[in-house]
């Protein structure tokens, strides 16, 4: 094969691959990390540590419970709420948020919710996504008479903390997740991730081997791959830099932002280190490679044998 075709095709593959590389490492990302619950919940628990996550639950938790004591007082035409009571049920979500307790809700809820979804993803039913809270309340509820937040009804402690304890209804409640149409909709793209999670980084693996092996120069095929691998690690980190930054400004309430950047960073967490290996390894082998290419230069120079030097005419003497 001539030297020019060699390395147009030896390019051909080596800039497929380089550019299969970003597509590969998002998918096996997902694929391989978020798509498992262990790793998923894994990713997800220190966030139950972070003040903005901590915040936002809070938020949502009070304005719960609150509404639900409109509705009740409403539907026995009692008076309207008492001043008192939102900051009481202010100080005392909050306060939930910083125990052990609420870390184990936290997991809880974040596992139950990831298994109904893989679930749903995996069965060919069409239906909506629920979780059921009774064994997530259960765990709570134990969880709380273990660290003593709420004593255990023996006697000790507090009696109104006690009898609070004992009024936790362990209920199946089933919580809508995900309805049935965007479950229909995302078993489309979790089938496409599975194979293309597989596939594509053995694919981009495949056209560099071949690229190098083609090319009239292998140490400069492998340069050039070792630079793509790089900048599509590049591009990967300014994906989701550029991603982090449109799904804030989708978010209408500016007080939840903080809450879900830090979401969206640990979800991305896996994608972002990637993304910089890819970077490091291929900076380091192409000028690895620059490197050798420079010591073997100056070893051939030196091994060559010097040329005689001209000599200078002589003048006959009279």
């Amino acid at each position: 094969m001539p030297t020019r075709l060699r390395n147009a095709l030896s390019a051909a593959l080596i800039a497929l691959s380089c550019l299969l590389v970003p597509f590969g490492a998002l998918a096996a990302c997902v694929t391989y990390g978020l798509a498992d619950t262990g790793r998923y919940v894994t990713a997800m628990a220190p966030l139950a540590a972070d003040p903005a996550v901590q915040g936002a639950v809070a938020d949502s938790v009070e304005a719960g419970i609150l509404d639900e004591v409109d509705d009740r007082l409403e539907a026995s035409s009692a008076a309207p709420e008492p001043a008192g009571v939102r900051p009481f049920v202010d100080d005392a979500v909050r306060s939930f948020t910083r125990t052990d307790a609420f870390h184990t809700a936290w997991d809880a809820g974040n596992r139950a919710v990831h298994d109904a979804v893989l679930r749903a993803l995996r069965d060919d039913r069409e239906r909506a996504v629920t979780v059921d809270l009774a064994p997530i309340t259960a765990q709570v509820k134990r969880r709380l008479t273990d660290d003593h937040v709420l004593p255990p009804a023996s006697g000790r402690g507090d009696p109104h903390l006690a009898s609070l304890a004992r009024r936790i209804p362990v209920e199946h409640t089933e919580v809508p997740v995900l309805p049935a149409d965007e479950v229909a909709r995302l078993r489309k793209g979790y089938d496409v991730l599975e194979v293309a999670g597989f596939w594509l980084p053995v694919s981009a693996a495949v056209l560099a081997a071949a690229g190098i092996a083609v090319a009239a120069c292998r140490r400069r095929a492998v340069t050039a791959t070792a630079l793509g691998t790089a900048l599509g690690g590049a591009l990967l980190a300014l994906a989701v830099a550029i991603g982090r930054r449109l799904t804030l400004a989708d978010i209408g309430e500016a007080a939840h932002r903080p809450a879900a950047g830090a979401i969206y960073d640990a979800l991305t967490q896996t994608v972002r280190t990637v993304s910089w290996l890819l970077v490091v390894l291929g900076l380091t082998v192409a000028l690895a490679c620059r490197l050798t290419e420079y010591l073997v230069r100056r070893r051939r120079a030196s091994a060559a044998p010097a040329a005689d030097p001209a000599q200078e005419p002589t003048r006959a003497r009279v």
